[in-house]
């Protein structure tokens, strides 16, 4: 749409690189306001022609070499004006004031002081929890401007009513700030003085006008997981194209849960989907690929999580095609059909979600093979500018089960990013340094924290992040423990992810690991575990209450022999980009929970079993 064209109501969002920054742009539409998600450099002359300003946050340094460009007028448009982050430190670097790398990092989940009156804050508590998530921080207010909330001594909003410019070091969009959707309702309708004419009505139609303009008279080929949005995605093209333009396959990569591609074709047959089921274990588990010009693989023999990703996601592709010339089909005239949510592009860092985004994570979804089909314009993805809620909302609008519905989410790689890989123990040098740290500051003769031997994928300040794992054991004191699993992240940098793990104390240091990979023989014994621990969400009735369970492999022992654990990650979250846990005696009821422990040491070579205390960020939900 034409920047001159805008119709009245339409805030503008700046992108400065956040992974969270397509959740403002849901946040505003879900309060009934037009948004569109431009470049940070977007000129002042084609701001005029918008009623609001968002700037997002971002991963670089408002003073740093990497910063991303920007026009420095944005700010004198008249227009309200809202920094998120990033943003906040850029509208106060503008004006003059100082932004630093202070000594306290904040990641994750924390209290916040209001200390001034202020439209933004209207109706709220003085206290509240948000979500923090930067390095830098505010080393001293812009003239004109002052600091109106603080935490942990660091300067956390400010604002200059007479030039409507309000800024915030928070997340205010993701759910772990509950008070965010007040404080953005305050910002829209107090400051700006918008008005909520903006509905979703025309999703559905818009997505099935999509599809027919994009597949033309050629064939579509759906790839079924099973899960909401590839099921979404097969509905809405069975209204927008004749029954014989669409073919729907699911690939069995070897990496499903228990009996999961027999579900999976029995489930989407009772929608009137028929289901061609491709048995491909050999094809993955023997899968390579090429990353920059370097041939990477056999799957079987890989540890790298995001060459793990490539390699499945390449596969994908390759299987695909040879089933559509298993099919008959003409490979040039038949397009690709994908489920792909726009969280997955957020974290892939596609182009078609942030010109500054940091890579989390590459997606089975989103990796090159897939890109290069997009730039043939190839890939159909009618889902791509929504979120997960929408998309179940959608669900139940076209007629599907609630059972499909609200099917808990299995990532495309499967069990093969939920088993962490490695040949020898990931210790450097800080490692010695970092325990002696942990035990210092976060034990004492209750609760031990130590360091173990692996390192999972998270993101710390919008930027993706391979840190340390870190144990807590002895007493079930659940408060503690997560009080405890927030800070670690943020006086040790290395650290992205707590756990506790059940049992006897674990004393350090340890230093062994059972050389894993990713083997037939190793994801069978994840299966079982999972498929144990699944049973007992479904007899508590836990799937539809917690968002999502990721049961992963780790590789250490705890001292036995050729053993490995298991990892049990609860997610809370409304748009699966950020989450809380289950907090166990509260969300995960304390007889389920052990049960799954239980349950899961019942498997022959699991020696201990962890509950997942990190929150999303610094952790991601996937431990790869």
């Amino acid at each position: 749409m034409n920047a001159s064209s805008q119709p009245q109501n339409t805030v503008a969002i700046l992108d400065a690189g956040a992974q969270y920054g397509k959740l403002i742009d849901r946040m505003v539409r879900g309060l009934g306001v037009r948004s569109e998600v431009l470049p940070l450099n977007t000129p002042r002359e084609t701001l005029q022609h918008y009623d609001a300003i968002i700037i997002t946050g971002g991963p670089e340094s408002v003073y740093g070499e990497g910063a991303p460009r920007y026009d420095a007028a944005i700010f004198e448009t008249g227009k309200a004006t809202l920094g998120i982050c990033y943003g906040m430190q850029l509208m106060n670097y503008v004006h003059g004031g100082e932004v630093k790398k202070l000594a306290l990092r904040q990641d994750g989940q924390l209290s916040l002081q209001i200390t001034a009156d202020s439209l933004l804050f209207t109706g709220l508590d003085s206290n509240q929890d948000v979500l923090m998530t930067h390095g830098d921080s505010i080393a001293k207010v812009a003239e004109d401007f002052h600091s109106i909330a603080t935490s942990e001594d660091i300067i956390a909003a400010i604002h200059n009513p007479e030039k409507h410019l309000y800024g915030v070091q928070f997340h205010p969009e993701v759910s772990l700030t509950p008070g965010g959707r007040d404080m953005m309702h305050n910002f829209l309708f107090s400051i700006a003085g918008l008005r909520a004419d903006f509905t979703m009505d025309d999703r559905e139609q818009a997505a099935i006008d999509y599809i027919r303009e994009a597949v033309g008279d050629n064939e579509l080929l759906v790839l079924a997981s099973g899960g909401v949005d590839s099921t979404v995605t097969a509905a809405l093209a069975a209204k927008a194209l004749k029954p014989e333009k669409i073919h729907a396959i699911h690939i069995d990569s070897g990496f499903m849960r228990l009996n999961e591609s027999h579900l999976v074709a029995k489930e989407l047959g009772a929608q009137g989907i028929d289901v061609h089921v491709v048995r491909a274990a050999d094809d993955f588990f023997d899968g390579s690929t090429t990353i920059n010009g370097e041939t990477i693989g056999p799957l079987h023999e890989t540890t790298d999580p995001e060459h793990k990703r490539a390699i499945i996601g390449d596969t994908f592709i390759s299987v695909s095609e040879k089933a559509i010339k298993e099919l008959g089909l003409d490979s040039k005239k038949t397009y690709l059909a994908q489920g792909t949510l726009r969280p997955d592009l957020i974290e892939s860092a596609s182009h078609l979600a942030s010109g500054n985004a940091q890579t989390i994570k590459t997606h089975h979804n989103d990796t090159q093979a897939v890109r290069e089909l997009r730039e043939a314009g190839r890939v159909v993805e009618p889902l791509k500018e929504l979120h997960k809620d929408e998309v179940r909302e959608m669900a139940m609008r076209l007629g599907l089960s609630e059972k499909l519905a609200w099917r808990q989410p299995f990532p495309g790689p499967g069990l093969a990013i939920r088993l962490l890989a490695a040949r020898e123990p990931a210790i450097d040098g800080h490692y010695d340094k970092t325990n002696a740290q942990l035990a210092d500051q976060h034990s004492d003769e209750n609760i031990l924290a130590t360091l173990l031997p692996v390192r999972t994928v998270g993101v710390q300040g919008d930027g993706r992040s391979y840190g340390y794992l870190v144990a807590l054991s002895g007493e079930e004191d659940w408060a503690t423990l997560i009080e405890r699993a927030k800070k670690i992240p943020q006086t040790i940098h290395n650290v992205n992810r707590v756990v506790y793990v059940f049992g006897e104390k674990v004393s350090g240091p340890i230093k062994e690991i059972t050389p894993t990979l990713p083997e037939p023989i190793a994801v069978e014994q994840l299966r079982k575990a999972d498929a144990k621990i699944s049973e007992i969400l479904s007899k508590y009735n836990l799937h539809r209450t917690i968002s999502q369970v990721p049961v992963v492999s780790f590789p250490v022992g705890f001292g036995q022999p050729e053993a490995r654990s298991i990892g049990i990650r609860t997610i809370l979250t409304p748009d699966f980009m950020t989450g809380a846990i289950a907090v166990p005696g509260k969300e995960m009821p304390l007889d389920a929970l052990h049960e799954m422990v239980d349950a899961a040491l019942s498997v022959e070579g699991i020696a201990r079993v962890a509950y997942d205390l990190t929150a999303k960020p610094p952790a991601t939900t996937e431990w790869e």
